[in-house]
């Protein structure tokens, strides 16, 4: 019996509600320092201003920034849940606007090894996502590492964030390139959503994808979407500094602005049936194969 029929099967024995309401959406980057934390607190605060439930998933073992941007330290994460027998409703942190966040801390690393009764704990709990919000943001870490693949590999849609520095662009190929030929890769599996960050104008955002198009259209025969591009922008810095969300500190500033149209392009290709949504459907696909 593979994996994924024993999650069906756990799902099945456990009576698990398999009706998926919630938006994934994962966040990940070539590269640290281009504003993949950035992305996910702004695009989450923007969201509640649209009317919707959002909850943000911290997969950046290792890394707390979310925690600092929002100014919260959660008292328990994910392996509380794997380990601890906790449920998700009692690990998740109230940030700004009442938009809720889990550290994923070790409960990350630890999907690598969980027998049956773990993955049906789990599963269960994750589906209560269903109910508790209408998007999960997932925050990856950073780089082409295994544990980032995984997330991005397991993903309906990923935004790609980069900037026009090089290497920046580089690193974004190797993680495309890095998708494709992994074996788990599934075409038309997984939707790739690029933003440009910390770019001077539009027209420098559309310089990004352009080259980033072109590169993997050429060499991996593949597609990318472009969401838009934000702005450099000195508050926005600032805001970063003093450790704070710049919707929330400046709304009216030109990055602000950037990370309202994203959101709003967003919520768009909902209605044009673009995005997809499962919360059982990636943490099925990520455990899929272990154990």
């Amino acid at each position: 019996m593979d994996q994924a029929e024993n999650l069906r099967n756990v799902i099945k024995a456990k009576n698990i509600r398999t009706v998926e309401k919630t938006k994934v959406i994962t966040i990940t980057s070539g590269k640290g320092g281009v504003g993949k934390s950035n992305m996910a607190v702004n695009l989450a605060v923007n969201f509640t201003n649209m009317g919707k439930k959002v909850i943000i998933l911290d997969a950046d073992f290792g890394l707390a920034n979310v925690e600092v941007m929002f100014g919260t330290l959660p008292k328990h994460n994910l392996s509380d849940v794997i380990f601890n027998g906790m449920s998700i409703r009692d690990i998740i942190t109230t940030g700004p606007m009442g938009i809720g966040f889990i550290s994923g801390g070790s409960g990350v690393v630890g999907l690598n090894n969980l027998n049956r009764e773990q993955i049906a704990f789990l599963v269960h709990n994750l589906s209560l996502l269903n109910d508790l919000c209408d998007i999960l943001i997932i925050d990856t870490g950073a780089g082409v590492s295994d544990q980032v693949l995984e997330f991005v590999l397991a993903s309906p849609e990923v935004i790609l964030v980069s900037t026009p520095e090089p290497s920046s662009l580089t690193d974004s190929y190797s993680l495309m390139k890095a998708m494709y030929k992994s074996p788990k890769y599934l075409e038309n599996g997984t939707n790739v959503h690029l933003v440009a960050n910390k770019v001077m104008n539009e027209a420098e955002g559309n310089a990004v994808f352009a080259k980033m198009s072109s590169v993997v259209q050429k060499f991996l025969g593949g597609d990318l979407d472009y969401l838009g591009y934000v702005s450099y922008d000195v508050q926005l810095e600032k805001a970063v500094r003093n450790q704070r969300v710049v919707s929330l500190e400046y709304p009216s500033s030109k990055a602000a602005k950037c990370f309202e149209s994203i959101a709003a392009k967003i919520l768009k290709k909902d209605k044009d049936t673009h995005f997809k949504w499962g919360v059982s459907q990636i943490f099925s696909a990520l455990l899929r194969d272990r154990a």
